[in-house]
């Protein structure tokens, strides 16, 4: 399976293969080629909704999966879907946990795809969010306990 979002510069894709070893991603303007061998092996191409800069296209690899930070060619411009196709893909859905309706935001938090990057190493365990000062183990005043 496949997670995209859209932003105003890029578009990610996240495709979810779990220990992944050779991995070969392939940008070109209008489309790009993932091809994963491991345990089972995977080939697709996409013929992208828009054009995209292949050289500053790229690709990091985690065990859980692969993610594709794909440079549009034309900054601003929303994609509606991302592929060419206007059709329902069974592998292919939209990552709504990071969609963002950024047309009408002026400030972008991911400029580039080393602060993506960087997003994606600090994805770890070990650190829990701050849950807007909620500490565990104690009962709030809306707790449906009672």
């Amino acid at each position: 399976t496949a997670k995209w979002y859209d932003r105003r510069d890029f578009v990610f894709v996240e495709f979810c293969v779990e220990d992944s070893k050779d991995v070969h991603v392939q940008f070109d303007k209008s489309k790009f080629e993932f091809c994963v061998s491991g345990k089972d092996k995977y080939n697709n191409e996409i013929e992208l909704f828009g054009e995209i800069d292949p050289k500053q296209s790229k690709h990091s690899r985690t065990d859980r999966s692969v993610q594709c930070c794909l440079r549009k060619a034309e900054a601003g411009k929303s994609w509606p879907r991302l592929t060419k196709e206007k059709a329902k893909f069974k592998w292919l859905s939209v990552d709504f946990n990071n969609w963002k309706d950024w047309e009408d935001d002026s400030d972008e938090d991911m400029s580039s795809f080393d602060n993506f990057s960087e997003m994606m190493n600090n994805m770890g365990g070990d650190d829990l969010p701050d849950l807007d000062g909620a500490e565990y183990g104690h009962d709030s005043a809306d707790s449906d306990d009672e």
